[in-house]
């Protein structure tokens, strides 16, 4: 019954300053080790629950082990490595750099696969300007073919072979 009585009660900085006999430079430091971060009320004023004094209470008693445990209200306690900042920067150097690499060798394998495109758009386009003057030039020989097979049926056998024209008919 008293747990559930201290579990809804908010502690003022004040008063965790007085609970851990720490300034509140130490305080800030403790809740970067135990991932605390302090609320605020409607007026602004900063705030800590009584579990989360608690878990402060807990990291500054071990403060002096080289590897402490932070807990977490509702985790179990898990170590925390002394050079994980350290560490994450390497992977994300190392991410970047693969990136890098990875990103120049595509560029430069489309760059050589489109080394000929320039060359094979410049035909195509000759090809396309030469197919359309050679299709205008077969509409106009159709035309004439036309005309001459016209003129060739205008002349009718006579005999002995030889031809009579016909005057042409205009429809």
């Amino acid at each position: 019954m008293i747990e559930q009585q201290l579990k809804g009660k908010t502690l003022s900085p004040q008063e965790v300053r007085n609970i851990l006999k720490a300034d509140n430079k130490e305080i800030v430091e403790l809740c970067k080790k135990a991932s605390i971060l302090p609320k605020r009320d409607k007026k602004g004023q900063t705030y800590f629950s009584y579990e989360e004094v608690r878990n402060l209470r807990r990291v500054q008693a071990q403060k002096g082990v080289t590897n402490p445990l932070v807990a977490k209200v509702g985790a179990t306690a898990k170590p925390v490595a002394a050079k994980q900042p350290s560490a994450v920067m390497n992977i994300l150097t190392s991410l970047k750099e693969m990136e890098t690499k990875l990103s120049d060798k595509i560029a430069k394998i489309i760059d050589e696969k489109l080394e000929g495109m320039d060359e094979v758009v410049v035909e195509l386009i000759r090809c396309k300007t030469d197919n359309e003057t050679l299709r205008q030039k077969i509409i106009e020989l159709n035309k004439e073919i036309y005309q001459l097979k016209n003129d060739v049926h205008s002349y009718k056998p006579v005999g002995f072979g030889f031809y009579k024209k016909k005057e042409k008919q205009l429809w």
